[in-house]
């Protein structure tokens, strides 16, 4: 099959989950503009990020229930809170927690939300296949899941998007290896009793590297997008 689009892929390093948000604004508005030109290829971006420490809470009604401590006591830890308009939850994003932000024309790759999502998910689960990791949808709920102790699913990457006149915004965010005990300061995306891991977790010492990873989802990417890799 040709290749029917291009993106630009962005390695940010580092990031405030506010400077993250702006880059994302910034790459929308870009994509917008591209729109018009019916001659381009250009599809969007692909950021790729590793926030400092931060919970992050939609618009839902019941989400700042699931922050289980005030905020204060999550500052003496480190951990910032930050509203977000992505759907989804509650969610925290911290070092060593790869954080993929695919700014997408979803006109231009002819997908709607349902499709676009399953994309994602299965970018990841090819990701993951590539470390060895065997990762799996679970119907109830978005993300990707892995066998965890006993057998008992575990999530080990969560999605959460908006779009814009049918630009993606936000994405998703796969634990290489954070500090899991932070996600205990949160019922994660709203689903209590559901358990939380890494990369780390299920691979001990072969855990790759956060770049390594960012890397390989980049190639997953283009590959489900039908674009050159970077």
């Amino acid at each position: 099959m040709p290749l029917a689009h291009t993106f630009s892929f962005i390695d940010a390093g580092r990031t405030t989950y506010e400077s993250g948000v702006a880059l994302q604004r910034e790459r929308l508005e870009r994509v917008l503009q591209d729109r018009a030109d019916p001659g381009s290829a250009d599809a969007g971006t692909i950021i790729m990020t590793e926030h400092d420490p931060v919970i992050t809470v939609t618009r839902r009604p019941d989400a700042p229930g699931h922050v289980l401590l005030p905020e204060e006591s999550l500052a003496a830890r480190g951990i910032a809170i930050a509203q977000t308009d992505r759907g989804g939850d509650v969610t925290y994003h911290g070092p060593g927690q790869l954080v993929c932000y695919p700014i997408v024309d979803l006109n231009r790759i002819k997908l709607r939300i349902h499709g676009y999502m399953r994309t994602l998910e299965s970018a990841v689960i090819a990701t993951l296949a590539r470390f060895d990791i065997e990762g799996f949808r679970d119907e109830d709920a978005t993300g990707v899941w892995v066998s965890g102790a006993g057998g008992e699913p575990a999530k080990v990457c969560a999605m959460g998007v908006r779009v814009r006149r049918w630009v993606s915004m936000h994405g998703l965010a796969i634990n290489v290896d954070p500090d899991m005990g932070h996600f205990g300061l949160i019922v994660p995306c709203g689903l209590a009793g559901r358990r939380v891991t890494s990369m780390k977790e299920i691979a001990g010492d072969r855990c790759p590297s956060l770049g390594a990873v960012a890397g390989v989802l980049a190639e997953e990417l283009a590959s489900a997008f039908n674009a050159p890799r970077p």
